[in-house]
């Protein structure tokens, strides 16, 4: 196949700026050079549950197990920054900025699906295919190789225009494209700005993330209960984390986001977490089904909601928990009497006492007998 020629390539990336993507650059299809880090990184064990990362790491090693006889990436970014934080109330958690709004894989997806059709008019015989975080691609590479930035010591691709507030987003293609130069500069410095604000010290060196002590894993994809020494780092987290973006001087000039689905949903800036203790299974999809908050299901958004309200005791608390300790899944009743035994006061401990004589599940009498043992409580 002959070279394409360049005005190719830039009609790809105005049809890409055209579909909202703020930011795109081609790089070759090759192996990427991180691929011996990212297998070290596993090797040490710092991906926690996330067993679907090892079970595909050799295909990892090149993006022709993402798409066949690929020999052009063009990565893309598309801005998710939109209204500022609001502090939440005791009864309120927090809401990674990413997750305000409908779920950004349908909207991206799509848009990627009309710029291969695109591609297709103008290469009918291609092969092409948009991808977003779920292929074996090492995205933050690839991002770099094709200019969009660098990756910095919170382990997140950072512009310097545009900061770390945006997904990454990849469409690969057999029509070799004109290529870019890679970003070779790191302007992080010797700011540590997102390694010191880290609540759970999730950073073992810069640049090396051990996911199974980050918020993000512990709210999100871990299925199980919360490690106990990490709870109180959790702080009103509910769902994600952006703290060591937060703290980034690079993202104090990030612009906002446009898109309508990445506005903040009614309620999720922050959340009220009696809410979710009032929705049973079929309540609960219907209201998160289409929402990012759906992949922690549940059980795992009422787990970290319970964490949230023991971080911060209070008597609207200790109601919220009343209920969630007779929820029906054990994970949710053992995180609720941890977060009763933050409380630290005889209602509190009434509440665990009369559950711990109907307790049947083992994990959770053992939550309750730890509950009851905390210092300073006030005893009924």
């Amino acid at each position: 196949m002959s070279v394409a020629a360049p005005s190719l390539t830039t009609a790809l990336k105005a049809e890409a700026a055209r579909l909202g993507f703020t930011l795109s650059g081609v790089c070759a299809a090759i192996a990427p050079s991180g691929v011996q880090n990212f297998q070290q990184w596993l090797a040490a064990g710092y991906a926690g549950e996330m067993q679907y990362l090892p079970d595909r790491a050799a295909a990892y090693e090149h993006p022709r197990h993402v798409l066949d006889g690929v020999q052009s990436i063009l990565m893309l970014g598309m801005d998710y920054r939109t209204a500022q934080p609001e502090s939440p109330q005791p009864t309120q958690g927090r809401i990674s900025r990413y997750a305000w709004g409908n779920d950004y894989h349908d909207l991206i997806r799509d848009r990627l699906n009309q710029l291969a059709d695109f591609l297709r008019t103008q290469q009918p015989n291609c092969r092409v295919r948009g991808v977003i975080d779920t292929a074996p691609l090492l995205e933050r590479e690839f991002a770099q190789l094709s200019g969009l930035g660098w990756i910095g010591k919170n382990t997140l691709l950072l512009n310097k225009q545009r900061g770390s507030w945006f997904f990454l987003a990849a469409l690969l293609t057999d029509v070799p494209l004109d290529i870019d130069a890679p970003h070779q500069t790191d302007h992080c410095g010797t700011c540590t700005a997102c390694l010191d604000a880290c609540p759970t010290d999730a950073f073992v060196a810069p640049y090396v993330l051990d996911a199974r002590k980050c918020i993000s894993y512990l709210t999100i994809e871990l299925r199980g209960a919360i490690p106990r020494e990490l709870r109180a780092g959790v702080g009103d987290w509910l769902f994600g984390c952006d703290v060591c973006q937060d703290v980034c001087p690079w993202n104090h000039r990030a612009p906002p986001s446009a898109e309508v689905d990445f506005q903040p949903a009614a309620g999720a800036n922050p959340l009220e977490i009696a809410e979710l203790f009032a929705l049973d299974e079929a309540g609960f999809r219907s209201r998160f089904r289409n929402s990012p908050l759906w992949r922690a299901k549940r059980r795992g958004m009422l787990r970290n909601a319970a964490i949230v309200l023991g971080n911060r005791p209070s008597d609207e608390a200790i109601e919220i928990l009343r209920a969630g300790l007779q929820d029906i899944e054990p994970l949710v009743r053992g995180a609720c009497a941890w977060a009763l035994g933050q409380q630290r006061n005889a209602c509190a401990s009434g509440l665990l006492l009369d559950r711990f004589a109907l307790e049947a599940d083992e994990s959770v009498r053992q939550e309750i007998h730890a509950a009851l043992q905390a210092p300073n409580f006030d005893r009924a």
